[in-house]
């Protein structure tokens, strides 16, 4: 019979998370940290990358800071080499790093620039690190991406078209890679939050709006942040070692719309 901690034990794994400073991203550091990885937490703020490592560490945890902007290409190799001189080599990659949607993007009102700078966060930049990644996963014998994507890839809302096609292109794009790094003993699968409890909801979020979502929402809540956490950490962590090149939804059975 498997030993269920051995499953989720990630004690040896080095993890590198994206956007890592608060809200899902932090709660994902957290929850790798407590599995046993050494964590590098990047950031574009380097003040809170420290606040998550500092209190990783504190906890009885491993865990190093770096700023990072995930739009600069330099940057992202910087970030591989940091956690490559820290910790010896990559295990584990959250790319949470991300930004658009909100239903902000009415299609007369962004540009081509907006458009671009969407796509080179949402999908250049994981593709970019997961590049990077692969040859330290390779040769350390365990390699495990989780990309955290949205409902939004797969929900059709005014004023998402951008946003939600960058999400649903990082979806096609680990269950096409999925072929690509099985053979280098590599699985990159997608967490897909519903709507969660971050800043970036409650930006948009009304009592109306709630009510409304949780009309069409089996499970009678929004999601938290550990609750994407927990979908993490299944993937980066043994027990799916037969999975690679899916999306899970987590949204509490049901769709949550801005519409």
């Amino acid at each position: 019979m498997e030993n269920i901690d051995a499953l989720f034990d990630l004690t040896g794994k080095v993890a590198v998370v994206t956007g890592g400073g608060d809200g899902i991203g932090r709660a994902s550091c957290e929850i790798l940290a407590s599995a046993g990885a050494s964590v590098v937490v990047s950031d574009l703020s380097e003040e809170k990358a420290k606040a998550v490592a500092d209190a990783i560490v504190s906890a009885g945890g491993k865990s190093a800071a770096v700023a990072c902007d995930v739009s600069v290409s330099d940057d992202l190799t910087k970030l591989i080499d940091f956690a490559v001189a820290t910790f010896d080599t990559v295990n584990i990659l959250v790319n949470n790093a991300g930004i658009g949607g909100g239903g902000r993007e009415a299609p007369f009102n962004i540009d081509r620039a907006y458009v671009e700078k969407i796509y080179a966060i949402n999908v250049f930049a994981p593709w970019q690190l997961c590049k990077l990644a692969a040859p330290y996963m390779e040769k350390s014998g365990y390699g495990s991406i989780v990309n955290i994507t949205s409902m939004s890839s797969v929900n059709n809302s005014p004023a998402m078209a951008i946003y939600g096609s960058s999400k649903a292109a990082l979806n096609h794009m680990a269950s096409n890679l999925a072929f690509d790094y099985g053979k280098m003993g590599i699985r990159i699968n997608n967490v897909g939050p519903g709507a969660t409890r971050t800043k970036a909801l409650a930006s948009v979020l009304t009592p109306e709006i709630e009510a409304k979502m949780l009309s069409h929402t089996p499970i009678h809540r929004l999601g938290e942040v550990s609750d994407i956490a927990g979908a993490v950490l299944y993937f980066a962590a043994p027990v799916s070692a037969w999975v690679s090149g899916q999306t899970l939804m987590v949204n509490g059975g049901g769709v949550q719309t801005l519409d």
